[in-house]
C-alpha cells in the first residue's frame, strides 16, 4: 500500500522521507561515508538544529543501498542513571535485529539471564510490545548482554543515541569508561553519539582524560544555506498551487538566523493558511500568532525563577545577542547587578537551558521566547 503523503509538507516533528528533508546533503555524505568506513560519530549543535532529522535521513538512505542493515535510534535524555539507560537500551535493541519481537523470544534463554523481556500486545493495534525490568543489582550485567546480544547477530547494525551528554550526569562512576569498554569490541556495530549540550559533549570527545576521547569523528550542524532552504519551500507551497516570495522567506530566515526548528514552524504554520505568502505582515502575523499560543506557558515558565534571574533574560531578548556579558554599559543599561551577580545567574539560566553561549555571544535558547521576553 502506498504510503500516505502528510498534508503539511513542513514537518516540525519525526522525519518522513527525502522530499520532506531540506538539504543536508554534504553532511549526509559525510556521515555515511564515517559509518560505512568503520568511524563511530560526534554529532553536535543546539537543540532543535535538525540533528535528529539528519540522523533519521542517514538511515533512510543507509537501509536503501542495504535492506539488510539494521538502524536503531532513540533518545536518553530523560535518563538519570545506568538502570535508565540500559533499559532504553535494551527495549530499543531488542527485536530489531531479528526483525521481529517473535523471533527474538526464540533466543530469550541464551541471551538474558539477568533480567527478562516482556512481550506484550497493543490492544489499539494489536502490535507487539516490549518492556524490561532491570534490577539495580544486575545492570553492569544487563548492559553486557545487550551488546552481546548485537555482536553475536553478525548484521551491519547502525545505532544512535541522541542527548548522549547525559551519561555524563549519571550517579555512577565509571559510566563512560563501562560503555566505552564494550563499544570498541563491537565490530558490526557503528554509533552516532548525538547531543545538544555543546560544553558536555566537547568534554567526552575532546578531553585527553575522557574515555571516548578520539575514538569518533567529530561533526557539527549549521544553518541550512538560505537559497537552498528558500528552494525547499518555494517548490512545496508551488506544489500545492501557492507560492511564497524570497523576500517573506527571507523575513523567517533572518529572524531565526536560519534556526531549523523554528523556520520550519513559521513555514508550516503559513503553509496552513492555504494561500499566497506574498506579504511580509502575514509572516509577522504568523509569527505573533505563536507567540501569543505559547504566551501562557512562558509566563508560568518566568514565575519559577527570581526577579534577578528574569531581568537578565529580559535584557538579553532585547539585545539578542550579548558577546560581552560583564561588560559595563550592557550592565548599567538594564540595570543589573554587578558583574558577579551576573555570573551566578548565569551559571543557573544555562544550566536550565534557558541560555546558550553561540559563537556570536549569549542567547535566548528558545527563539519564540526571546521574542516574547522582547516585547
Amino acid at each position: 500500500m502506498k504510503k500516505q503523503q502528510p498534508y503539511n509538507p513542513f514537518l516540525i516533528a519525526g522525519y518522513y522521507s527525502p522530499e520532506y528533508f531540506c538539504d543536508r546533503e554534504a553532511e549526509t555524505t559525510k556521515m555515511i561515508s564515517a559509518l560505512e568506513n568503520e568511524r563511530n560519530i560526534s554529532l553536535m549543535s543546539p537543540r532543535r538544529f535538525g540533528k535528529t532529522g539528519l540522523i533519521k535521513h542517514v538511515f533512510y538512505k543507509i537501509q536503501e543501498k542495504d535492506k539488510n542493515a539494521v538502524c536503531i535510534y532513540f533518545d536518553i535524555f530523560s535518563t538519570r542513571n545506568l538502570n535508565d539507560f540500559v533499559k532504553i537500551f535494551a527495549e530499543s535493541v531488542l527485536g530489531k535485529v531479528e526483525g521481529s519481537l517473535e523471533n527474538m523470544i526464540k533466543k530469550l534463554a541464551s541471551f538474558f539471564k539477568s533480567f527478562r523481556p516482556v512481550i506484550s500486545y497493543n490492544t489499539m493495534t494489536g502490535q507487539p510490545e516490549l518492556s524490561v525490568k532491570i534490577e539495580p543489582e544486575t545492570v553492569t550485567q544487563s548492559l553486557q548482554e545487550v551488546f552481546e546480544y548485537l555482536k553475536q547477530s553478525n548484521k551491519r547494525c547502525y545505532i544512535a543515541i541522541d542527548e548522549f551528554q547525559q551519561v555524563a550526569e549519571y550517579p555512577e562512576k565509571g559510566t563512560e569508561a563501562l560503555l566505552r569498554s564494550y563499544i570498541q569490541f563491537l565490530p558490526n556495530v557503528k554509533f552516532v553519539f548525538s547531543g545538544s549540550r555543546q560544553h558536555l559533549m566537547s568534554e567526552i570527545f575532546l578531553s585527553a582524560k575522557r574515555p571516548f576521547y578520539q575514538s569518533t569523528q567529530i561533526m557539527t550542524l549549521h544553518a541550512v544555506e538560505k537559497d537552498m532552504y528558500f528552494q525547499f519551500a518555494k517548490t512545496h507551497f508551488q506544489k500545492n498551487k501557492f507560492t511564497i516570495t524570497e523576500e517573506c522567506f527571507e523575513t523567517i530566515y533572518s529572524q531565526f538566523e536560519g534556526h531549523t526548528w523554528y523556520v520550519q514552524v513559521v513555514l508550516n504554520r503559513l503553509f496552513e493558511y492555504r494561500k499566497n505568502i506574498t506579504e511580509i505582515d502575514i509572516v509577522y502575523y504568523a509569527i505573533q500568532e505563536l507567540l501569543e499560543e505559547n504566551s501562557y506557558s512562558y509566563q508560568e515558565l518566568l514565575n519559577a525563577y527570581s526577579t534577578v534571574q528574569v531581568n537578565l533574560l529580559r535584557a538579553i531578548a532585547k539585545e539578542k545577542v550579548v558577546a560581552q556579558i560583564n561588560a559595563g554599559d550592557f550592565i548599567s543599561k538594564y540595570g543589573l547587578k554587578n558583574a558577579s551577580s551576573i555570573n551566578r545567574v548565569l551559571k543557573k539560566l544555562a544550566d536550565n537551558e534557558l541560555i546558550y553561549k553561540s559563537e556570536k555571544g549569549y542567547m535566548i535558547y528558545d527563539r519564540f521566547l526571546g521574542l516574547w521576553l522582547g516585547k
